[in-house]
């Protein structure tokens, strides 16, 4: 059983204390996720942590069925300039990175994040894994792995809206799997 003092401690030292302690069989993964990102996302075939980069729904319905722990993040923001949303997605993810390595050794070998953006770690992707030039930290969003976001945020009490305009203040959510 995880120490859940031992992990809170880490996220609160990360700056994430907006989190919720999930069962992630309780992640709602759903075909049409799937079809979302292939006909209405820009980063469809071109990001290497996204679809058609990722597993099939079925194996991702089966993967978050692997864990009996893990963690939902809430990370709001409200940008000055909406341009900016990908630099700070691109340091928000990557001090989750940091938390999912902190998880991994304080003992937690299943640990492993989906990062709440697509992931830009690089400033233009290699648009495939097998040209990726950061393998090891490139993680997919949770739409890239089917999670319905929308009904599984709600199902913890979490406020999450499409947004007519990015000057609103964003709800966006990461998900770390634990155990």
């Amino acid at each position: 059983m995880a120490d859940q003092t031992i992990l809170q401690r880490i996220f609160n030292d990360a700056g994430f204390s907006d989190f919720r302690w999930i069962d992630p069989s309780e992640i709602v993964v759903a075909q049409w996720v799937r079809m979302k990102c292939r006909f209405g996302c820009n980063e469809y075939g071109r990001n290497a942590s996204c679809p058609p980069n990722t597993p099939d729904v079925d194996e991702c319905r089966k993967f978050f069925h692997e864990f009996r722990l893990g963690v939902l993040f809430h990370i709001p923001m409200r940008l000055e300039d909406p341009e900016q949303r990908h630099d700070w997605s691109r340091e928000v993810n990557r001090a989750l990175l940091e938390v999912e390595r902190q998880a991994f050794i304080s003992g937690y070998h299943k640990a492993f994040l989906l990062f709440m953006d697509s992931c830009t770690l690089c400033r233009e992707c290699a648009g495939s894994r097998d040209h990726c030039r950061n393998r090891k930290l490139a993680r997919p969003s949770p739409e890239g792995m089917g999670v319905d976001v929308f009904a599984t945020v709600a199902k913890f009490g979490y406020p999450l809206a499409v947004l007519p305009d990015y000057e609103q203040e964003m709800n966006r959510y990461a998900f770390l799997m634990i155990e």
